[in-house]
């Protein structure tokens, strides 16, 4: 360990020479995390809504009122025809137009079920789900206050849903963990798989080799400076997270740590691998984009949900790191998740780190003959 800490010493002094690039390693995550933070939300919010009223009564303006009172309807129209109807879809003025029945008041009174419908522009189809989703909780909850026994009965069997750890359904606290695992990643593939190649570049490399030290105390020496600067972007990261997103944290702390240390470990792991294959800093930065951008995005559950992908895939994604991260992340902060409960991740993200590390130390031996 002496020689790796003087291999971590040698780095270290060549990083605070490059102060660009330290700052780029250590503040620039934090940026993407403010970029995609508020660029990236499924909320969707100020629905563009037109209304036809055909009844004109106290009890249809309370409805209306109740979309426009929610924050996700915005009434921009009132829709007098059907030609109008269409032409406020066609030329995407309204996304959705609520038509009020003649009736529907005296129906109320009369304690009947009266119906409304909804036109909703589809050619989103996330969009219009979730718009879809929206005006009937709306209408239902409108109905109930309006004639709370317009209906005959009550239904059999009532449902009252209880969502956990997220009752707002708030996408922000799905993807914001999922954005620390995307950033991480890139941010420390790419630093050391660079580092290396640097070296090869501007000659340095042969003087190392000529040094009396071993592969792997030479691994672990590049990855020491790189760890402890990533370790403290994601510390940034993830307190960033908790001030602006009101990103909880229910779990242990330590558990987080190590969580973050695997994957991050396991990350440099995967530069230093692309450093032994690629002979420039160019084909050094595309090769860790493609390696780390790709998997973490696509295939990692961060986005797509692993169990909707073809067997085949959901196979592959078994060695994408992200994917055991993502579990752990979710699980500690969300869910407060003891650590003794996610040793499966834990495990998963320790033979990785295992595995990319021996990888990268074999390689530079191989190369160093």
């Amino acid at each position: 360990m002496r020689k790796a800490f003087a291999v971590g010493r040698k780095e270290l002094r060549q990083i605070s020479r490059d102060r660009r690039t330290l700052l780029i390693l250590v503040f620039v995550p934090a940026f993407f995390l403010l970029l995609y933070g508020y660029a990236l939300n499924w909320d969707i919010r100020h629905v563009t809504l037109a209304v036809q009223d055909r009844d004109g009564t106290p009890e249809s303006r309370a409805l209306v009122s109740a979309f426009v009172n929610s924050s996700y309807f915005d009434r921009v129209a009132d829709a007098y025809s059907p030609d109008e109807i269409d032409r406020l879809l066609d030329l995407n003025h309204a996304r959705a137009v609520l038509i009020i029945p003649e009736g529907f008041g005296r129906d109320l009174a009369r304690r009947q079920a009266p119906e409304v419908q909804v036109i909703i522009n589809g050619e989103n189809a996330n969009t219009a789900t979730t718009v879809m989703g929206y005006a009937a909780n709306i209408i239902r909850s409108a109905g109930a206050t309006f004639a709370p026994a317009a209906a005959p009965s009550p239904p059999p069997v009532s449902v009252e849903p209880r969502i956990w750890y997220n009752p707002e359904l708030r996408s922000t606290l799905f993807l914001v963990p999922g954005l620390i695992a995307y950033i991480l990643m890139i941010t420390a593939v790419i630093s050391t798989a660079i580092s290396i190649v640097r070296e090869k570049e501007v000659g340095t490399m042969e003087q190392v080799r000529m040094a009396p030290i071993d592969t792997f105390s030479f691994v672990v020496g590049k990855t020491i400076p790189y760890f402890l600067i990533s370790l403290a972007s994601a510390a940034l990261i993830v307190l960033a997270a908790m001030l602006l997103f009101e990103l909880p944290m229910r779990g242990n702390w330590i558990a987080l740590l190590v969580a973050l240390s695997l994957f991050i470990a396991g990350a440099l792991g995967t530069g230093l691998v692309i450093s032994t294959v690629a002979d420039t800093q160019q084909v050094a930065f595309q090769a860790a984009m493609l390696s780390s951008f790709l998997p973490t995005l696509m295939l990692s559950g961060f986005i797509f949900p692993i169990s909707s992908m073809p067997q085949a895939l959901q196979i592959v994604t078994y060695a994408v790191p992200a994917r055991y991260f993502l579990i752990a992340l979710r699980g500690i902060v969300l869910k407060g998740t003891s650590i003794w409960l996610l040793l499966p991740q834990m495990g998963a993200l320790i033979v990785y780190a295992a595995v990319m590390l021996g990888l990268a130390s074999v390689r530079l031996a191989r190369e160093s003959r």
